[in-house]
């Protein structure tokens, strides 16, 4: 089981990056979050089977069609108490 807590940066918003991930991470089952953020980065987090988190990384690290990912932010997080991948409102 792994937890992270991901700062995703680039050209992330505007572009269906959120949904884009919720989409992906229900498929992969990996539980947890993504929000937009005031200051333009997309903020997450992601637990699951090590093997899902990562490949759901990876996927982060391309992004949907219309995104530029420049930079990922990883660090460790608690797992969350809910099951399943939600979409946050801004923070």
């Amino acid at each position: 089981m792994s937890a992270k807590h991901l700062l995703i940066s680039g050209r992330v918003q505007g572009v269906g990056y959120r949904d884009w991930m919720v989409t992906i991470a229900r498929a992969l089952r990996v539980s947890g979050w993504v929000r937009n953020r005031k200051d333009g980065r997309v903020e997450a987090v992601v637990s699951g089977e090590t093997a899902a988190v990562e490949e759901l990384l990876r996927a982060c690290r391309r992004g949907p069609r219309q995104a530029e990912v420049t930079a990922i932010e990883e660090d460790f997080a608690d797992v969350p108490e809910e099951l399943g991948f939600q979409r946050k409102p801004t923070l």
